[in-house]
């Protein structure tokens, strides 16, 4: 596996160079925006960790032209900003993860390894269950008759949903599979993220299909 590190700060570039060539990896490094976007739209690249805040070419602006071009190369993004807007930013703009300076390298090598398998076993482009189409790459979601875009986030949730439509899925399950929380007991993200997805897909006289299951999780309902 091939991954780009895109990150100005020299020490933490060779750091991460190190530790992930350590572990197996083949690793390209540049300290640039505008260079690290040419090598991301390059072929062979699997995995790209990418710094936020960046000399030549921002962080967002790189993360956009990656999304254009490759809809499902994973993005891990990097950056010193701890405020919950500028994550929320990068993950609508569709980072598939972000990681918060300081961390700790574990932390960002199972976070790799969680998306490298997420993006083998991706082969479908489309989704279908319970009146809903979803197109992975350009994540537009149909039900009804009409469509709508959701956010990185949103839609790896309501993918997570559809691959396991019928089956409670509980509120941990989730956690693991979309936020890679191992255990959370203090956090309402899911309880959000449903109700995002349920103002999204709701039609008038026809709620979103996504039902509670109280102290269990949730279910997408097939349509009856």
């Amino acid at each position: 596996m091939e991954i780009l590190v895109v990150e100005d700060e020299a020490g933490i570039a060779d750091f991460l160079a190190r530790g992930l060539e350590a572990e197996g990896y083949g690793v390209t490094v540049t300290r640039d925006g505008t260079a690290g976007e040419r090598l991301a739209l390059a072929p062979g690249v699997d995995l790209v960790v990418l710094d936020r805040m960046l000399p030549g070419r921002d962080g967002i602006e790189v993360l956009a032209a990656i999304r254009g071009a490759k809809p499902a190369l994973p993005v891990i993004m990097l950056t010193a900003k701890a405020e919950v807007a500028d994550r929320v930013e990068g993950l609508d703009r569709g980072a598939t993860d972000y990681v918060t300076k300081p961390f700790a390298f574990e932390e960002l090598l199972a976070r790799i390894r969680a998306r490298l398998r997420n993006a083998d076993g991706a082969s479908e482009t489309t989704l279908e269950a319970a009146g809903i189409r979803l197109d992975l790459l350009a994540r537009e979601a149909t039900r009804g008759g009409e469509t709508v875009h959701l956010p990185a986030r949103e839609a790896e949730l309501l993918a997570y949903l559809m691959r396991h439509a019928s089956r409670v899925c509980t509120r941990e399950e989730i956690l693991a599979a979309v936020w890679d929380y191992e255990h959370d007991p203090g956090t309402n993200v899911v309880q959000v993220y449903i109700g995002y997805l349920r103002r999204k897909l709701g039609r008038p006289g026809s709620p979103a299909p996504i039902e509670t299951v109280r102290s269990v999780g949730y279910r997408l309902r097939e349509a009856r």
